[in-house]
């Protein structure tokens, strides 16, 4: 416990350093966020493990299925069509290719796939149904599932659950007063509403933020705050790092600094999530390969317990597999399997499509399905 001048108002509110709470003010946040760096660690690792096995981290799966070619103007993003970088528009992978993805994933060790678009919107796509037959596929195969396709209606958010979907990431990024300067072509309340879409649909939720965005530290606490106070805490809350990317009005910012965000930033926003949300995941993400395996370890330590495996993260690198297994094995750390913890709730039951309406889009899901049961 702490004592003397450290023993202010968050220290006492949160005695209890298990306590699930939706209540939680500016002030206190802002002042776990503000604690020594020392004493932060070890609240955070307390809470951790109280709550979770501090050895087990998830491997998770990223791929990009459908590449640049997106008319939001995200301010950090290299598949936008309002910015010049590398990255070209490339037509939707097939389905054959994802599921290959899928299978070299689970071979590698990763529990959960995801899938993403450089989407606005689902909207009305035809190519909707096709994710729909992979998600079902891929779920089909015991991995947790996950896909972040932009803005969703109910029906469609419907339509993933009965697929077998298990979560759905769509980021807050960063604070409600920062997020205009950010992009201009959804509101933060856009981003809210579709959280709430997938809470609806019984999707598990995926949301977090992103460090480096030209972002204050009351931005971060912010962000942090917004996701702690949500009616139910996100299952999934991932802290990426910008990865700047020239051509990118942010990563040009970043690049012209001639810095990225430091560890200690990393950690301060890891622990605190950790503290303010003691049950979720809390995804290590973008960003990780400027880290060596010694700041990785007091990620973990401070409650990170996923990370995303393969060599490219969406556009940006990302640390091999082989070098993840390296650093598991010096770390004594081992997976999670999946449907387990924040996501054991959520696994896809026979069944369940059945009370969604009969579309064309949900015909196909079936007829999928049906052949799959009839072939076991």
């Amino acid at each position: 416990m702490l004592t003397g001048r450290y023993l202010t108002v968050a220290s006492r509110r949160f005695a209890s350093t298990a306590a699930l709470r939706h209540d939680w003010s500016w002030e206190e946040v802002n002042e776990i966020y503000n604690m020594p760096m020392m004493n932060l660690m070890h609240r955070a690792a307390t809470v951790h493990r109280e709550n979770h096995d501090p050895c087990e981290v998830q491997q998770a799966t990223l791929l990009s299925i459908k590449t640049g070619g997106c008319n939001e103007d995200c301010g950090y993003c290299s598949q936008s069509i309002n910015h010049k970088t590398f990255v070209k528009p490339t037509p939707m992978l097939k389905h054959d290719e994802i599921v290959e993805a899928a299978k070299k994933a689970k071979e590698a060790g990763s529990t959960r796939f995801c899938m993403g678009t450089a989407w606005r919107e689902v909207g009305k796509k035809n190519s909707f149904q096709k994710i729909l037959n992979t998600v079902n596929e891929i779920s089909n195969m015991g991995l947790e599932t996950c896909c972040t396709l932009g803005m969703l209606t109910s029906e469609q958010a419907k339509q993933l659950k009965a697929a077998g979907l298990t979560a759905y990431n769509h980021n807050i990024d960063t604070s409600r007063k920062h997020y205009k300067q950010v992009v201009s072509t959804r509101s933060f309340d856009d981003r809210l509403n579709t959280v709430a879409v997938v809470r609806d649909a019984g999707i598990s939720v995926c949301c977090g933020g992103i460090l480096g965005i030209a972002e204050q530290q009351e931005d971060r606490v912010a962000m942090l705050l917004e996701l702690a106070t949500m009616p139910q805490h996100p299952e999934s809350v991932p802290i990426n790092a910008l990865v700047p990317v020239a051509g990118t009005p942010l990563g040009d910012r970043q690049i012209a600094k001639g810095g990225h965000i430091t560890w200690d930033e990393m950690i301060r926003a890891i622990a605190t999530a950790r503290i303010i949300m003691p049950k979720t995941m809390v995804r290590l993400s973008a960003g990780r390969s400027e880290f060596d395996t010694s700041v990785q370890a007091m990620m973990f330590y401070c409650g990170a317990n996923s990370i995303f495996t393969g060599d490219k993260l969406l556009t940006t690198k990302n640390p091999e597999f082989s070098e993840d297994a390296a650093m598991f094995k010096m770390l004594g750390l081992k997976g999670k399997v999946p449907f387990t913890g924040a996501t054991e709730k959520f696994r896809p039951e026979p069944g369940a499509w059945d009370d969604v309406g009969d579309d064309e889009v949900m015909a196909v899901v079936k007829t999928n399905v049906a052949a799959k049961t009839a072939s076991a």
